[in-house]
């Protein structure tokens, strides 16, 4: 059975760090790219940031670029998010996804709020 279960968010003041952790199982991870999309409240999901199979490549949304670093660490089938100098339109659900047989999964989310 193929899950991605994220992890790490919660509460934090604008200008602070958090780091988010997405696990995989069901699959050999080691050969999926992996995709950090999030959703803050009445907007549409959109993405953050995808790590390639090996992690040579990343990507980032222009809005996160210079802050936020996604890496893995295939031996844990782990993909991070590492974000710092976070704003409060940061805040929202935050996913994982990969895509495995013509199918996408995607975790339950892990939600992240900025404020003050």
């Amino acid at each position: 059975q193929v899950r991605l279960v994220e992890s790490g968010g919660g509460l934090v003041q604008p200008g602070g760090s958090l780091r988010l952790s997405c696990t995989a199982s069901g699959f050999t991870f080691s050969t999926r790219a992996v995709r950090w999309y999030r959703q803050a409240p009445g907007k549409e999901r959109e993405l953050v940031a995808g790590i390639s199979s090996g992690g040579i490549s990343t990507n980032y949304a222009d809005s996160v670029k210079g802050r936020f670093t996604i890496s893995r660490d295939n031996g844990k089938n782990t993909v991070y998010l590492q974000m710092n100098s976070l704003k409060p339109e940061d805040t929202g659900v935050y996913y994982c996804n990969a895509l495995y047989i013509a199918t996408m999964y995607w975790g339950q989310g892990t939600r992240v709020t900025v404020s003050s």
